[in-house]
């Protein structure tokens, strides 16, 4: 069966509906209207250069497969060509201007078009019903002079009163330079084709003094209040810090996209969707120096003061190559998240897999409500599974007694709550600190988790490490499953081999079930 998981004027993505992670179950030929255009062996996949309000048929063919779907792709009022706007597109002259200029004229419901070539270029700032397509070899590169990029207030009074937020950064609304593609409340927009996105920030400070910095680094792609934004076939790197960044809009879709980014490079997460509604990332591959997802809601001020959690995400059919965590949720939760989803993935070589993250401080509307893992494979990954309650990064009251003491503190107002956790039909290999960490407060212990059919086998020459970042960390290797203050756990049908010591250490908990185990 195949899915249409976005289909543009110009550009299709589909899905092939298995219980595979990321890749196909095995290779299959690519056939647009009776000619064949490649072979393949991913679950998800795009065609592109396809013609407006036409109709179209793919089949796929190989052995063993034998599937077909018809779509007709999108009307658009019109197509404009940058160069025509003035664009040279050499890499060395700047584009800044024509840019600015062709998204000024675009009509509604109009396509500017990038053809190949380099466009250098300082921020850009994106409008509604309007899709940007890049050619596979147009790249859309960034500024490398920091004072060309313009700062954005995180939050302003409008003439009328009303709080007007418009930036910020690891979960509060604080002044940022300008990101290289930009959208304040706006909706219907699309950044479509092979082409990249290229932040250039390896030829920049942003990397290099980013400690120092008074205002936040600019991200590659930043959707502020936004609705219905899609991301489709890009290839997005090298962002002065985060590369995607939806930040409080609706229906975001960002499909068979490709994030990297150096292995050393500063908090360059892939995709941050922070307090938003209808997130879905499917088919795309990761390979960054900080967390591959990130879902957030933002610091104790923004949870408390707008109160919107992250709700309704999917995650699917994903390849994590490299980075910190492969799906992370937090730290900066401070108004929860809820309705997650993630399934068909493939994590191979992060330092983590499925992590959570929060601590005392992120306030009591920083909640956990159905999160689901389901179908899951690892390889590689130091410590498949970890939550951690006791994160000390980034805060400036990171080795404050209030976040390390262990003792059971008083419920309040910046307590944290988390609630049931299902990690079900997961599949790690090569493991090597500890095969789940999982760390709850004493005053508020997480509700429930459960683990179900579940293998996790450790590397033969495994090497110590930390399993989660908090103060007074102790290394580990090849630890089993590890829980504390949990009220309730549940372990049916799992598998640990290669541990050293007990499989599960299990305290301060009110139930514990176990089943072939």
């Amino acid at each position: 069966m195949l899915r249409v998981l976005y289909v543009g004027a110009t550009s299709v993505c589909l899905e092939r509906v298995n219980n595979e992670a990321y890749y196909a179950p095995q290779s299959f030929s690519v056939i647009l209207d009776g000619q064949e255009q490649f072979s393949c062996n991913t679950n998800v996949f795009s065609l592109y250069g396809l013609k407006s309000s036409h109709v179209y048929a793919v089949e796929l063919k190989g052995d063993g497969v034998d599937e077909s779907v018809c779509f007709r792709t999108k009307a658009e009022n019109c197509a404009l060509n940058v160069r025509d706007f003035g664009a040279v597109g050499d890499g060395e002259h700047d584009d800044t201007d024509a840019i600015r200029t062709a998204i000024g004229c675009l009509p509604a419901g109009g396509r500017l078009y990038f053809p190949a070539g380099i466009y250098l270029t300082r921020p850009q700032m994106l409008k509604s019903h309007m899709t940007l397509e890049l050619a596979r070899e147009a790249t859309l590169l960034g500024w490398t002079n920091r004072e060309d990029y313009p700062v954005i207030p995180g939050c302003i009074s409008s003439l009328d009163g009303e709080d007007m937020y418009f930036g910020g950064f690891e979960g509060n609304a604080v002044p940022m330079y300008q990101s290289l593609l930009t959208a304040q409340y706006a909706e219907d927009i699309a950044i479509v084709g092979p082409g990249t996105i290229d932040g250039n920030a390896q030829n920049t400070d942003f990397w290099t003094n980013f400690r120092n910095f008074k205002t936040a680094r600019p991200r590659l792609v930043f959707f502020n209040r936004c609705k219905d934004v899609t991301l489709h076939g890009v290839h997005a790197c090298n962002s002065p810090s985060w590369q995607l960044h939806p930040y409080y809009s609706e229906h975001v879709g960002i499909y068979d996209v490709f994030i990297s980014a150096p292995k050393n490079s500063p908090n360059t997460d892939a995709i941050d969707p922070e307090s938003c509604d209808g997130v879905e990332i499917i088919g795309c591959r990761f390979s960054v120096g900080d967390d591959c997802i990130a879902i957030k809601s933002g610091k104790i001020e923004l949870g408390t003061a707008l109160n919107k959690s992250a709700d309704h995400h999917t995650i699917r059919n994903c390849l994590m190559d490299f980075g910190h965590g492969a799906v992370t949720l937090g730290s900066e939760i401070g108004a929860g998240v809820k309705n997650l989803m993630v399934t068909q993935c493939y994590f191979r070589g992060t330092d983590r897999g499925l992590r959570i993250k929060s601590r005392r401080g992120r306030g009591k509307n920083c909640r956990i409500d159905a999160v689901e893992f389901d179908n899951i494979r690892m390889e590689g990954v130091l410590t498949p599974i970890v939550i951690n309650l006791w994160y000390n990064c980034c805060d400036p009251d990171r080795e404050s007694e209030y976040v390390w003491c262990r003792e059971c503190l008083p419920v309040d107002e910046r307590t944290p709550r988390m609630g049931s956790f299902l990690f079900r039909n997961l599949t790690c290999t090569d493991a090597q600190v500890a095969a789940c960490y999982i760390d709850g407060l004493p005053e508020m212990p997480i509700e429930e988790v459960s683990f179900e059919n579940v293998s996790i086998s450790f590397a033969e020459d495994a090497k110590p490490g930390i399993p989660m970042m908090e103060n007074f960390a102790v290394e580990r290797c090849r630890l089993g499953l590890y829980l504390d203050n949990v009220r309730r756990i549940s372990v049916k049908n799992v598998k640990i081999e290669g541990c050293e010591g007990e499989k599960l250490i299990a305290s301060h908990y009110e139930s514990l079930q176990t089943e072939d185990f």
